[in-house]
């Protein structure tokens, strides 16, 4: 029995109501978004099924989260369009098996991570950068889905190329489509608003109202289907619709890519893994939180890279967590990831004998899924709080949202990783430094500029708030030469250490000429509140010995000329 999961073998029967509800719900929203996506993706509509089967399966035995629904997600159809359209027309057979290698490479990825122990990079990516960059994927998604509901052909690579294209198509537009598109948008946009409070009010409980709203697209779904197949706008209107469904589990097939495909793939396939675990994650930790449970950042890359093979072995395409379905997920009840296991039975059950229900399904119905889908992920309050409290991070927030939408996918994120590094590597190079003072009658010490203190003559004390590396060495240098020249009386200057967590060897260079130089004009260096691992490795150079006895434990010891046990 050990090869079984934890949350299996510690069942209980009185989950499985909730489970089974939630999977029902779920399956019924994942319907029409599975659908929605593989057209995002420029994929086939049964390769979006098939991604929302075995990967499911997969994550349930392997990833720590109980309620994180996992599947084909609006930005990872994105990015997987992005990666795959210079390679392959749309919709083909070479195009469907480079999202198969792309599934592969990226489950791969994330296998080798969590081998690894690299849950960690779930930090790589800043929030101010995440945010920035599903925000311009939103816009950009959502721009790129105007032409199904216009009915009009319109090809683009960024947003303002995607307008102009739609502008001259204007007179393009089949009403027919236009009609079922923009009430199928307006009522998607309503029923997020306003359907959840006018059933509370009928007397529906509150939550049973909000999930109620929740399924809306399929309610969309199958009126417009109905509506087309009875008037037979397809033939007579021009209607484009999804057509025939292949009907059958998929076949099991796993094609390696071979070096040239691997030489194209290996970068979108990484930034695709990047984002679906920061996103998946950032979701999960946050469901968990609600129920005092804990997610392992490790067995989310072992999930997810279960899950993205499952989906390149099922003839899928690269596959995450969803915000949505798994909030959906959590709210229905859902205690363990069985439930996430019978959506994926009932999903199977749907692509064996249901297909052929989809094929009046019109594409404009589907982008309205999308528009409304995505619109929901346009973070501004985030950018809010960022322009309050840090301009730089904003300024990354809005320069990768730009980016995306005006270069691209893989560029937007770049940009914003580049400029999140750049940033840190400037705030490093400027650590904050603060001559101080003692705070009178006790063994504190503050910043002379901001408390009235008491200093000693001729004792020089400055805290650096930062670790001593390549970026700031020279930096701190040039502070305490200016110090030192407006104030010719110090004989000891006093460097504090506490926030000082490492002392590379450029650091430690400057450092050594700094005393000696110290040294030739009669001042002494010293320093105080030195942290154990970086005094380890300093004590042994020439430094450490030229400081013996100068090295004190305390702020208060070196100002009263006390030196540590």
């Amino acid at each position: 029995m050990n090869y079984l999961p934890a949350w299996l073998r510690a069942y209980r029967p009185a989950w499985l109501a909730g489970d089974l509800t939630a999977g029902l719900i779920v399956t019924v929203m994942l319907i029409p978004q599975s659908l929605a996506y593989a057209m995002l993706a420029g994929l086939p509509p049964e390769v979006g099924l098939y991604a929302s089967i075995l990967p499911i399966v997969a994550y349930a035995f392997l990833g720590s989260s109980m309620t994180l629904a996992v599947g084909p997600v609006a930005v990872a159809s994105l990015m997987t369009a992005s990666a795959l359209q210079p390679l392959a027309a749309a919709g083909s057979a070479e195009y469907v098996t480079l999202a198969a290698q792309l599934a592969l490479i990226s489950g791969v990825m994330l296998l080798a991570f969590g081998a690894l122990r690299l849950g960690f990079l779930a930090h790589f990516l800043s929030h101010p950068v995440i945010s920035g960059f599903i925000t311009g994927s939103a816009v950009l998604i959502a721009v790129g889905q105007l032409k199904h509901i216009l009915g009009v052909q319109v090809a683009g690579s960024d947003v303002l190329e995607t307008l102009r294209g739609l502008a001259k198509a204007l007179p393009q537009t089949q009403p027919a489509t236009l009609a079922l598109g923009a009430a199928s948008l307006i009522f998607l946009l309503a029923s997020r608003r306003y359907l959840a409070p006018v059933l509370t009010r009928l007397g529906i409980a509150t939550k049973t109202a909000e999930l109620m709203a929740k399924l809306a697209p399929m309610v969309a779904v199958i009126a417009s289907t109905a509506i087309v197949a009875f008037f037979g706008l397809h033939e007579s209107a021009g209607v484009r619709i999804v057509g025939a469904v292949p009907q059958g589990l998929p076949h099991l097939n796993l094609q390696l890519p071979g070096l040239s495909a691997l030489g194209q793939l290996w970068l979108p396939a990484l930034l695709i893994t990047l984002i679906g675990f920061v996103e998946s994650v950032s979701v999960a930790q946050s469901l968990a939180l609600k129920r005092q449970q804990r997610i392992q950042p490790n067995r989310e890359l072992l999930g997810l890279g279960a899950a993205n093979l499952a989906s390149a072995l099922s003839g899928g395409y690269p596959v995450t967590g969803g915000f949505a379905r798994s909030v959906v997920n959590f709210a229905a009840g859902a205690h363990t990831p069985l439930a996430g296991v019978i959506s994926a039975a009932l999903m199977a059950l749907v692509i064996s004998v249901m297909t052929g229900l989809f094929y009046y399904l019109p594409h404009a119905v589907l982008a309205a899924t999308i528009i409304v889908a995505v619109t929901s992920l346009i973070d501004l309050h985030t950018l809010k709080e960022a322009w309050h409290y840090d301009r730089a991070d904003a300024l990354s927030l809005v320069a990768t949202a730009l980016g995306v939408v005006s270069m691209g996918v893989e560029v937007g994120v770049l940009t914003g990783v580049s400029l999140s590094l750049a940033v840190l590597v400037w705030r490093s190079s400027h650590p904050h430094m603060a001559v101080v003072g003692r705070v009178p009658g006790t063994e504190h010490f503050r910043n002379i500029a901001r408390h009235q203190v008491q200093t000693v003559p001729g004792l020089l004390a400055l805290r650096v708030d930062e670790s001593l590396i390549f970026a700031n060495a020279t930096v701190l240098e040039d502070r305490i030469e200016a110090l030192l020249a407006q104030d010719a009386s110090v004989r000891r200057l006093l460097l504090i250490c506490s926030a000082v967590n490492q002392i590379d060897s450029t650091a430690l260079g400057v450092l050594t000429q700094l005393e000696r130089s110290l040294a030739a004009r009669g001042i002494a260096l010293c320093l105080a509140e030195v942290k154990g691992p970086v005094w380890d490795r300093v004590s042994s150079t020439e430094l450490g010995r030229r400081l013996e006895g100068k090295v004190f434990l305390s702020t208060h010891a070196a100002f009263g000329q006390e030196n540590p046990d």
